[in-house]
C-alpha cells in the first residue's frame, strides 16, 4: 500500500481511467468528443477529490457524492465523470482501514438514508445527465426536478439505496449498488491480475465489461440495438477479428459513448489501487 490517502486514489482512479486507450467510444488520450475533451476529465476528476475526502471525515454517502459532483463540474464541460462518482462514493465510504470488500460495500449502500437520497436528487443540479423519463405516476421523483423532488423523496421514505433499487433493471451503475458491485470487484481482479501499465490495463477490462453486457449508457442515448451492436462488435475486438483503435475512431466519430462501461472501470481501478497495485 502506498502513501497515499483513500480519497488520492479515487482521483488517481478518475485520471487512470481517462488515460487509458483505446476505450471505443470514450475520450481518452488520443480521443475526444466535440462538447467533452481529455482535459475536462482531467479537470474534472481534481475537482471531484476535496468532495471525496468528506468520506474519511464520516460524512453521508450522499453528501459526498453531491460534494464531489460539485467539484467535478467546476469546468467548462459540464458532466464528466457522474456515473463514477456515484460507484466511488460508496467504495470510498467502505475503504477504511485499508480493507475494501464487497460485503463492506454492501453494508455502507443498506445504510443510506432519505437524506442521502436528498443529497443524490440535488446533484442533478450542479450538472446535466441523460436520463429516461419516469414511468407514468412517478413524475414527483423524476431526478431531473433536482431539490423540488426532495418532498417526494421524503414523503416516500426513500433511502438512496432505494432510489437505486428502482433504477437497477435499466442502469448498470445502480445495478451495481444493489448487487454488491459484482461487476466493478471483477474488474478489479483481472486489473490486479494483469500485466503492463496501468491505463492500458484499464482500457483491456473496458473491451471486456463492454463485450459482456449492452452499455445501458448508450441504450439512454441511442437505443437497446446500437448498445447491442457496439457488445457484438467490442466481442470482435477481443475474438482478435476487428481492431480496438478503428472501432474506436469509428465510435466516436458517431457519438456513440459507452459511458457507464467507463464508470464501471473507474470504480475497479480504485479497488485495484486499494489492493496494492503500483502506480
Amino acid at each position: 500500500m502506498t502513501g497515499r490517502s483513500i480519497a488520492q486514489d479515487a482521483e488517481l482512479a478518475l485520471l487512470l481511467e481517462v488515460t487509458g486507450t483505446p476505450k471505443p467510444g470514450n475520450v481518452d488520450r488520443t480521443h475526444d468528443h466535440d462538447d467533452l475533451r481529455f482535459e475536462h476529465f482531467m479537470a474534472g476528476a481534481v475537482g471531484a477529490r476535496p468532495g471525496l475526502e468528506r468520506a474519511a471525515d464520516g460524512e453521508r454517502v450522499g453528501r459526498v457524492f453531491e460534494r464531489a459532483v460539485a467539484g467535478m463540474a467546476q469546468q467548462s464541460a459540464g458532466n464528466t465523470q457522474f456515473g463514477a462518482l456515484l460507484l466511488l462514493a460508496p467504495l470510498v465510504a467502505a475503504a477504511h482501514d485499508d480493507a475494501l470488500t464487497p460485503a463492506g460495500v454492501d453494508e455502507v449502500v443498506k445504510r443510506t438514508t432519505v437524506a442521502d437520497a436528498a443529497d443524490f436528487y440535488r446533484a442533478f443540479e450542479h450538472v446535466d445527465v441523460a436520463v429516461d423519463d419516469p414511468p407514468s405516476g412517478l413524475e414527483p421523483l423524476d431526478v431531473r426536478r433536482g431539490a423540488d423532488a426532495v418532498p417526494a423523496i421524503e414523503e416516500r421514505a426513500l433511502t438512496l439505496c432505494d432510489v437505486m433499487d428502482r433504477s437497477a433493471e435499466v442502469d448498470g451503475v445502480a445495478a451495481e449498488w444493489v448487487g454488491g458491485f459484482e461487476r466493478v470487484f471483477g474488474a478489479a481482479e483481472r486489473i490486479v491480475d494483469g500485466d503492463g501499465p496501468v491505463p492500458d490495463r484499464g482500457a483491456a477490462v473496458f473491451l471486456e465489461l463492454l463485450a459482456g453486457e449492452p452499455d445501458t449508457f448508450v441504450v439512454k442515448r441511442s437505443d437497446r440495438e446500437t448498445a447491442e451492436m457496439v457488445q457484438r462488435r467490442a466481442q470482435a475486438v477481443l475474438d482478435g477479428e476487428a481492431d480496438a483503435a478503428e472501432l474506436a475512431d469509428e465510435l466516436v466519430d458517431r457519438g456513440i459513448n459507452p459511458g457507464t462501461t467507463a464508470d464501471l472501470v473507474a470504480g475497479a481501478l480504485f479497488v485495484a489501487l486499494r489492493r496494492g497495485v503500483e502506480v
